[in-house]
């Protein structure tokens, strides 16, 4: 189960952004996060600017290159924001366990969708 916010502004905030988040923290660098989810460096790197103008302080911090290197973060705000959101899925999933479970209960496991590899 996946969640996806979204606000009267428009911002939108769900798994992708999650995850690039927690990559960007674990690699320390934009680049390296989004490699790690099969992203190019410019999609990555629109989609951490995105995140960096969607809440009224930035989620990112970047560190220009130089001879200590460059590399990227997140803020204290970008740390409550990700485990905001990661909270919120965990109280999402354990309400509605019975259901998932349920649903796991009668799904085919034989069944492939049209155009996956995997079962969604």
């Amino acid at each position: 189960m996946t969640i996806r916010v979204d606000l009267e502004n428009g911002v939108r905030l769900g798994p992708g952004k999650a995850q690039l988040l927690e990559l960007i923290a674990e690699h320390g660098s934009i680049r390296a996060g989004g490699a790690a989810i099969g992203m190019s460096y410019r999609r990555a790197w629109l989609l951490a600017d995105e995140i960096n103008r969607m809440f009224l302080e930035p989620s990112i911090s970047t560190r220009h290159g130089g001879k200590s290197g460059g590399g990227s973060g997140l803020t204290e705000f970008g740390q409550q924001l990700l485990g905001r959101y990661r909270d919120m899925e965990a109280k999402s999933r354990a309400a509605v366990q019975p259901d998932l479970d349920w649903l796991d209960s009668v799904t085919d496991p034989q069944f492939r969708a049209a155009g996956s590899d995997k079962a969604d």
